[in-house]
């Protein structure tokens, strides 16, 4: 499929004979919970059937996404309804239990779970289900992974995934036999994590990365260049988590000297800054997919150019350069997030079931 931005939206395969778009349209900035911004949801579905229409046919939702999941049914709804093939859509979805809830799971509840997020899709199979446990100290991953695996022959489910699971924990979920398609983590030139041992192994056991975080929040852009720190308080979720990012990284100067250097590549390829920074993401081992807020259509040109250009070596070489001088967040996946003590375990909501 060409566009008028001269590019077509490239695929990855993530199982035998199931392949998604290498820009996956997220959902997390759709919810109640990330801002208190009221969603026009005729005017976003309208939105989903632009894009999906142009070949950005995959999209990312969690069952703890307050309502979003019960969108992307509507969606579905007014994409058969078109008379359009609903096999062409792919909807990714995640399993995220309750922190107070993991010590008593059983198998019951998870069939519940994943029963509840195809009643809110409106769909007899889930594409893909991510997994997350809030708390490894707590027993019963691995028996929880299982749980879910085990619905694949049901046909309820097609593929198992993993969302925010550390190298150790992946590769000992692995090795119990599980098959892992997929683990979604974040990932950017401000924050590397993926690359200290999660990216070898999902080369050694052919699961993907799935990355959000690309554009921290929004944070590696224009609106952000060469401008003073921003005032709290900052006006949604996203920002405050990805400001403790920019910091981490090494401080709002070099922050603004990377993205200094992301313009330049920017102008000299006739792109925008979010294109190279979700590109660099892009070209990165193992990577499958960047996960980018779910697009309004007057984003549809600006998305379809991340896939018109590469970086060359040049620009990756300038790249390089900042990146090893700021290494960014310690630590493995989801480590430092992990750390009660910490700021960014103030930002989590553990338990959205509940309320």
């Amino acid at each position: 499929m060409r566009s008028e931005a001269g590019a077509s939206v490239p695929r990855a395969e993530l199982a035998p004979g199931y392949s998604i778009a290498r820009l996956i349209q997220g959902g997390w900035q759709l919810t109640p919970d990330h801002s208190d911004r009221e969603i026009d949801r005729t005017a976003q579905i309208d939105s989903f059937l632009r894009t999906a229409e142009a070949g950005f046919t995959t999209f990312d939702c969690a069952d703890i996404y307050t309502g979003v999941e019960k969108l992307f049914g509507e969606f579905l709804r007014a994409w058969r309804a078109g008379g359009r093939d609903t096999d062409r859509i792919q909807i990714h979805t995640k399993y995220v239990p309750d922190l107070a809830a993991l010590a008593t799971l059983t198998r019951a509840d998870v069939a519940r779970a994943v029963d509840r997020s195809l009643a809110r899709l409106g769909v007899e199979r889930l594409d893909l289900v991510q997994f997350h446990w809030w708390d490894h100290g707590v027993p019963g991953f691995l028996e929880t992974a299982g749980w879910l695996s085990d619905l694949i022959p049901t046909g309820k489910l097609r593929s198992i995934g993993l969302t925010n699971v550390a190298t150790a924990d992946m590769r000992e979920l692995t090795a119990s036999g599980i098959n892992v398609r997929a683990n979604q983590v974040q990932y950017s030139l401000l924050d590397r994590r993926p690359e200290r041992g999660l990216s070898s192994l999902c080369a050694k056991t052919g699961a993907r990365l799935l990355c959000y975080g690309a554009l921290a929040g929004g944070f590696l852009s224009e609106g952000y260049l060469r401008t003073p720190v921003p005032h709290e308080p900052l006006s949604n979720r996203s920002l405050v988590k990805y400001r403790l990012i920019v910091e981490e990284y090494g401080g709002w100067k070099a922050f603004q000297n990377l993205l200094d250097t992301v313009a330049q590549i920017a102008r000299k390829h006739e792109v925008s800054l979010a294109n190279v920074a979700a590109r660099w993401v892009l070209e990165r081992s193992g990577v499958a997919a960047v996960i980018l807020g779910a697009s309004r259509s007057d984003r549809l040109v600006e998305n379809l150019r991340l896939f018109s250009f590469e970086l060359d070596p040049d620009d990756r070489r300038a790249l390089e350069r900042h990146c090893n001088g700021h290494p960014g967040p310690e630590g493995d996946i989801y480590e430092r997030e992990r750390d009660r003590s910490g700021p960014h375990w103030a930002i989590l909501r553990t338990g959205l079931h509940q309320g």
